[in-house]
């Protein structure tokens, strides 16, 4: 041990040991999928914060953490950005900073059961804050929100439905903690444990009491996945594609076909020619089609990405714009300052335009649709807004061909297993060129996914569910109350501070001076 704290004492080498640190929860993400490492990736870094030498070298260390848990999720933005995604990396990572100090603060030297009690409390909810102020479109959005790396086990889920993927992120960073004062604070084992076991009883009591979706009814849906198109012409070849899969479709009683995103490269009122042939598409298969358009509309200027309804007379006039558009990849922040980044990587040329407000679609047979675009789907508040609006299906239309040998498709395709839990409402994600798949209400996949290999078309059995989930009826309640955490600890620290400064006792007065002597010259 004093090994390591002497090799550490070097500002350097601790700075590349807190990236370190800070990037090991990536593991519990796709690709790895590692979930059950979520519970136990931030002791490293919590062990390392709290042995800070001061305050600032606590904050530096979250500083570094949140620069290494940031460039390690977002890594596969390397070949596309190249330098800037260091810069992004660095800049997010700085949400962390007050969170190292809170550590230090909390958890530094020996602490009391106070102490580690106020911790298990206030640490979660301060990484929630930084997660909070990341969710921000601008910042890059909730990608990698901390507690969607449980989007595969079932008692998470459950507690999704409750506090969305927010309580999964709080009560991962609790039980983090719980487990760093297990190993480093023996004095406060109690309080520990205390939250542990605080930790399943409400893991157990949401897998209890929180409401079931009920399915009454069930409707196929199939997605069309035409795999990797590039070159020239890759628009036409593209649709081509997609037409030739969905006409396999014929015959096989499907309620609502789904393409994925930038399905079309061009403007049905442009390319007339297009609309006809999804017209004849949706009266051979016998359902409307939901196409992604992703071109220049001639009735506005722009550029627009637009989720489409088409049935067997053309367009039907539902019509979703893309509203949450990816920074850099479909504009530039504050292009006059940072359009420089178009030089360095594969930024955004020109801004893509944004729609105004989120539809509800009515497609074949009354069926009620909630169409979200590519990195929509992982706001929880979009499919909160949604299922409140009376959405039955949760649809997203994606791409993520230029990720596609990288862990980017299979986090993306993740999100709607979330989603679903969090509303109560199956989703589907389908894609260009996978990974697609298709979540019942309480986040179970259905059927196999359709990978990054794949360029083919298949239908699913949805069942549909009604009810309203504790997470869509009350929305962020987790964030909000982590806030007031921080702010009610805040306020009592300043309470006690007051007191230590009035109970201290008085500085002695300075020995008093005549004009007959002082210290030096005592007076005759």
């Amino acid at each position: 041990m004093k090994t390591l704290g002497h090799w550490l004492a070097s500002p350097w080498r601790r700075s590349v040991a807190a990236a370190l640190a800070g990037a090991l929860p990536v593991l519990a993400f796709p690709g790895p999928a590692l979930w059950w490492w979520a519970w136990v990736a931030l002791v490293p870094w919590l062990l390392l914060v709290r042995t800070a030498p001061g305050g600032r070298r606590a904050v530096y260390d979250g500083w570094c953490g949140g620069f290494g848990f940031m460039l390690a999720m977002h890594h596969w933005l390397l070949p596309n950005l190249h330098v800037f995604t260091f810069v992004l990396a660095a800049l997010l990572g700085v949400l962390w900073a007050p969170w190292g100090w809170l550590v230090r603060r909390l958890l530094g030297g020996q602490p009391s059961a106070r102490a580690v009690t106020a911790a298990l409390l206030v640490l979660p909810s301060g990484w929630l804050a930084a997660e909070l102020v990341r969710s921000w479109e601008g910042l890059g959005g909730p990608w990698g929100v901390l507690g969607a790396s449980q989007w595969q086990v079932a008692p998470a889920l459950r507690l999704a439905s409750v506090g969305g993927v927010w309580l999964l992120s709080f009560l991962v960073v609790a039980v983090n903690v719980a487990v760093t004062v297990l190993v480093a604070v023996r004095r406060a084992r109690v309080p520990a444990v205390a939250g542990l076991v605080a930790t399943a009883a409400a893991t157990s009591a949401a897998w209890a009491w929180s409401p079931r979706p009920d399915a009454d009814e069930r409707v196929a849906i199939a997605v069309v996945q035409p795999g990797v198109v590039a070159g020239a012409d890759s628009a036409d070849r593209r649709f081509d594609r997609e037409e030739e899969l969905t006409r396999r479709l014929a015959g096989r009683n499907v309620d609502l076909i789904v393409w994925g995103e930038s399905s079309v490269g061009f403007d049905l009122d442009d390319r007339p020619d297009l609309a006809r042939r999804l017209a004849g598409l949706s009266r051979e298969t016998g359902a409307e089609i939901l196409v992604n358009v992703d071109a220049r509309r001639s009735d506005k200027p722009g550029i627009y990405k637009s989720s489409v309804l088409v049935g067997p007379d053309g367009p039907t006039g539902d019509r979703y714009d893309k509203m949450r558009l990816v920074p850099f990849g479909e504009y530039v922040p504050a292009r006059s300052l940072l359009g420089w980044a178009t030089s360095v990587g594969e930024a955004a040329g020109e801004d893509r335009r944004r729609g105004s407000e989120q539809v509800v679609m009515e497609a074949g047979d009354g069926l009620r649709i909630g169409p979200m675009v590519c990195f929509e789907s992982a706001f929880p508040d979009m499919s909160r807004r949604l299922a409140a609006d009376g959405a039955e299906v949760l649809l997203a239309q994606s791409s993520t061909s230029t990720f596609q040998h990288t862990w980017a498709p299979g986090q993306h395709a993740s999100l709607a297993a979330l989603r679903a839990a969090e509303t109560g409402r199956p989703m589907v994600h389908a894609t260009l060129t996978g990974v697609s798949a298709v979540y019942a209400a309480d986040g179970a996949r259905i059927g196999p996914p359709l990978g990054t290999d794949a360029s083919t078309s298949r239908v699913y059995e949805v069942p549909l569910t009604h009810g309203t989930t504790p997470y869509v009826r009350f929305g962020d309640w987790t964030p909000r109350a982590a806030l007031l955490i921080l702010a009610a600890w805040a306020a009592a620290e300043g309470v006690r501070t007051v007191r230590l400064r009035r109970s201290a006792p008085p500085p002695p007065a300075p020995p008093a001076h005549t004009a007959h002597g002082s210290r030096a010259r005592p007076g005759r």
